[in-house]
C-alpha cells in the first residue's frame, strides 16, 4: 500500500501560494566580512583627533558604529588596535612597493617609483598623520615608536638601501655609504609630513608635498648619479 501525500494546500484562489523569500541576512551578518577595514578606518580617525592617549576605545566603537563589547572580538587593547592600523594604512604600501621596485629595470627606475609611493603617502591627509602621531606620542608609549621601527621605518630602509647598492653595482650610483643614502632619503618625507600637520596651517599660502619631494629628487640625483669620466687623452708628440 502505497503513502499517499497531502497536496499543497491553495489559498482561497484556488492557486498554490508562492514560496516566501528567505529572510534577509541581518546586517552585522552581511557585514562581518568588512568589519574590521572600517573599525580601522574609525580608528585612524580617532587617533588623528584626539592622539594617542586620549583616545579611549568607547570612542572608536562609536565612531565605527558597533558596541565596544565588539570592538573587543576583534583586538584585545588600544596599543594592538593602533598596530593593526598602522599595518592596513602603511606597512601594506611598503609591501607593494618593494614587490613594483624589485621589478623595475634599472635602479633609477625603482627610486622613482619609491619616491612616487612616498608622494602618495604624503598627500594622503589621513595617512600623512601617522608619523607625526608616533613621533608625539613616542616619549610616553615608547613600545609605538618600537614597533613603527620595526615595522615600516626598518624595512623601509632596509628596501632602499639594497636599492642604492644595486644602482652603485650597476655602476648607476656612485660610490656612497648606501645606509646613511637610504636614511638621507627619507628624511625629506619625514618632514614633509610633519611640516604638513604642524606647520602648514600656520604659514601663508600652500603646502605642496610634491614640490618639496620632487625638488628633493632632482638634487638627490644629482648628488648620487655617477657621472662618466671624460676620456684622458695622450700626448702629441713633438
Amino acid at each position: 500500500m502505497t503513502q499517499s501525500h497531502s497536496p499543497a494546500r491553495r489559498s482561497r484562489t484556488g492557486r498554490c501560494p508562492s514560496p516566501q523569500p528567505p529572510e534577509a541576512a541581518p546586517r552585522w551578518r552581511r557585514r562581518a566580512a568588512d568589519r574590521p577595514a572600517e573599525i580601522l578606518d574609525a580608528a585612524l580617525n580617532v587617533f588623528i583627533a584626539k592622539g594617542f592617549a586620549a583616545t579611549r576605545l568607547d570612542d572608536v566603537a562609536a565612531a565605527a558604529g558597533i558596541s565596544k563589547g565588539l570592538l573587543y572580538r576583534y583586538f584585545d587593547n588600544k596599543a594592538e588596535l593602533f598596530k593593526a592600523m598602522v599595518r592596513a594604512m602603511l606597512v601594506s604600501t611598503i609591501r607593494n612597493a618593494a614587490d613594483q621596485v624589485a621589478r623595475k629595470d634599472s635602479a633609477g627606475a625603482a627610486l622613482d617609483h619609491f619616491l612616487t609611493q612616498m608622494k602618495a603617502v604624503a598627500n594622503d591627509p589621513r595617512r600623512s598623520a601617522i608619523p607625526k602621531l608616533v613621533i608625539s606620542e613616542s616619549a610616553n608609549f615608547p613600545e609605538l615608536a618600537q614597533f613603527y621601527l620595526a615595522e615600516v621605518i626598518g624595512p623601509a630602509l632596509a628596501q632602499l638601501t639594497a636599492l642604492i647598492r644595486r644602482g652603485i653595482d650597476s655602476g648607476e650610483f656612485r660610490a656612497v655609504d648606501p645606509t646613511a643614502a637610504a636614511r638621507l632619503l627619507v628624511a625629506p618625507f619625514l618632514m614633509a609630513v610633519i611640516w604638513r600637520h604642524t606647520f602648514a596651517q600656520h604659514e601663508a599660502g600652500a603646502f605642496n608635498p610634491d614640490a618639496l619631494i620632487d625638488q628633493h629628487r632632482d638634487i638627490l640625483l644629482g648628488g648620487l648619479v655617477a657621472t662618466k669620466r671624460p676620456a684622458k687623452r695622450g700626448r702629441r708628440s713633438s
